[in-house]
């Protein structure tokens, strides 16, 4: 089992590689793919435990490793069975990262597909190349609501795209489950901490994308995730179990 050291020279060879946020979250997947389910898990719980004490190599890479999960599982050759794992071992904190549960609010299909119809009146070629490199902030701000995955990355990558703009579109409620996971998907986005307090408080987000940014938040963000109503409860449990670890 990685012991907290070992897990300190995890982090330290992941945070010092150079490159894009993807070099280090195919990294993070393959340090979890070559090691057993109990051993992976342990190192994730000693990673979370060292970003909740706040040392930033801990807090940057541990962004990896979520994302590796969500992202990379395919590359993790036993993803599926490492939620029974953790929980034999007794590793809340790793164990809910794997929610699967539907989000709390989700939005009617009819108005969704109202909502497409009155977008999609162009060829999907088209839109893609529009949300890509229109200048016209009005435009963007619809082509990122549509329901087609390609579309709304396609926007997430044009240059103008500023991150209040972004910010808005994770607290859209009500919201389709797709642009908020594109959100999620985005290195360019998801590393910034205005746009993460945007998709978790929002109770249209899937859980299991929820359940891994959760640990990525500060103290007075679980605090307030902790005590809202609004979101999921796993989301709740997995931010009260937090705020515990904090306080030993």
């Amino acid at each position: 089992m990685p012991s907290r050291e070992e897990a300190k020279t995890v982090v330290r060879r992941l945070h010092a590689l150079s490159g894009s946020a993807e070099i280090v979250r195919k990294a993070a997947a393959r340090e979890l793919a070559r090691r057993d389910p109990l051993d992976a898990n342990e190192l994730l719980h000693q990673v979370i435990y060292l970003a909740r004490e706040s040392w930033e190599p801990a807090t940057c890479v541990l962004s990896a490793f979520v994302a590796a999960l969500g992202q990379e599982a395919a590359s993790i050759p036993y993803a599926d069975s490492m939620r029974r794992m953790a929980e034999v071992q007794s590793l809340e904190s790793v164990a809910d990262l794997f929610e699967t549960a539907p989000a709390q609010k989700e939005f009617d299909e009819g108005a969704a597909a109202k909502a497409d119809a009155r977008l999609l009146t162009q060829s999907l070629g088209h839109l893609k190349q529009q949300a890509r490199l229109t200048r016209d902030p009005d435009v963007l701000a619809r082509l990122v609501t549509v329901s087609n995955p390609a579309v709304v990355r396609n926007a997430l990558l044009n240059p103008r795209l500023t991150e209040p703009l972004v910010v808005r579109m994770a607290a859209r409620r009500p919201a389709r489950p797709e642009p908020l996971v594109e959100i999620w998907k985005s290195s360019r986005w998801s590393s910034r901490h205005a746009v993460r307090r945007a998709l978790v408080f929002n109770p249209y987000l899937p859980p299991e994308v929820g359940v891994k940014i959760v640990p990525l938040l500060s103290a007075s963000d679980l605090s307030e995730l902790a005590a809202d109503a609004s979101v999921h409860p796993s989301l709740r449990e997995q931010a009260a179990r937090l705020l515990a670890v904090e306080s030993r």
